[in-house]
């Protein structure tokens, strides 16, 4: 009996193996998910927002290229569809052709979600048939918001609606908002696990690693959106840095003060940030509140001392011997 049990297991197995080699989606990801693609009216800066219950969704379901286009392919993903979809709006193609042509071209199409928006905010999207329910999309001007696997069928108007009511928002902020208001809506029904965001330019650039103006992503988190929303409210103050320290390239330095200031005031606990605004303050002869800063500084952490002493060689602060002394004494 159990020689006969095992024979039929072993059989059973093998036709599973069978089907999932002959299968038009064998082998590709099952990333079940909620996206949008989106413009700003304002800036033509283009992004993509994912949220989903899979491993690191990001790499499969975002693709973006500035002065093209951006590109979500999702369910059982076909991955090609990010590179090729954007390879067809570079050459030329609308949003409705790349789809049409990336679908009709793929035997797995009935599994597929995809869409796709171009630099000017025309874009075009697809449902497979065989698409888990609840799963639709909805297209709006500059935006296209789709879904898979969901709890309800309220997820996806709620996504357009929440695109529509924060017109005011940054791009990235915005499209933060609507995946916030997909998982209020009830959103993947079988939870959360990653998510990720990206923004492309309106242009076109010659350095690739300027291709990318926010590339954000968590992979693997109990709550993936609020640490996305955090990490973007991060970018955003880490930006002000960047400012400060071109400012202080430039010689500018009570520019840098105002941008190092500014970050400081969005995360008053990051060391750093204190530390830079405090060479800043240096810098334009005001030591005694350089100082200040310094020794808490110090308190907390006494690398940063040590780091001090080794800016003037490196041309990063201008100081004698004996004010160098007396902020890190």
């Amino acid at each position: 009996m159990k020689q006969f049990l095992l024979f039929t297991a072993l059989i059973f197995i093998s036709t599973l193996n069978s089907k999932a080699q002959t299968s038009e989606i064998s082998g590709d990801a099952f990333a079940h998910t909620y996206s949008i693609v989106a413009r700003d009216a304002k800036t033509g800066e283009m992004a993509v927002g994912v949220q989903s219950h899979w491993f690191s969704v990001g790499p499969l379901v975002a693709w973006g290229k500035s002065g093209v286009g951006v590109v979500a392919t999702q369910s059982f993903v076909n991955p090609a569809f990010g590179p090729e979809g954007l390879r067809l709006l570079d050459e030329g193609y609308s949003p409705e052709e790349a789809v049409e042509t990336l679908i009709n071209n793929d035997e797995g199409r009935d599994f597929r979600q995809l869409a796709i928006l171009g630099k000017a905010g025309d874009n075009a999207a697809y449902t497979g048939a065989k698409c888990v329910a609840e799963a639709e999309h909805l297209n709006g001007d500059n935006f296209s918001v789709q879904a898979n696997m969901m709890l309800n069928d309220d997820v996806v108007p709620a996504m357009a609606r929440a695109f529509n009511e924060n017109i005011n928002l940054p791009l990235a902020e915005r499209v933060v908002a609507v995946l916030k208001a997909a998982q209020d809506a009830g959103g993947d029904i079988r939870g959360k696990q990653s998510a990720a965001l990206i923004v492309v330019g309106p242009d076109k650039v010659e350095e690739i690693w300027k291709d990318k103006k926010i590339n954000l992503r968590v992979d693997d988190h109990e709550n993936p959106i609020k640490e996305l929303d955090r990490l973007l409210k991060t970018a955003r103050a880490y930006e002000f840095m960047n400012r400060g320290d071109v400012a202080m390239e430039e010689g500018n330095v009570e520019k840098a003060l105002e941008e190092y200031g500014t970050a400081e005031s969005m995360f008053p606990d990051n060391l750093e940030m204190r530390f830079w605004k405090a060479v800043a303050l240096a810098n334009s002869d005001r030591l005694e509140e350089a100082k200040q800063i310094f020794d808490r500084i110090f308190d907390e952490d006494e690398n940063w001392r040590t780091m001090l002493k080794r800016l003037p060689k490196a041309g990063l602060i201008d100081l004698t011997e004996d004010e160098l002394e007396m902020l890190t004494q």
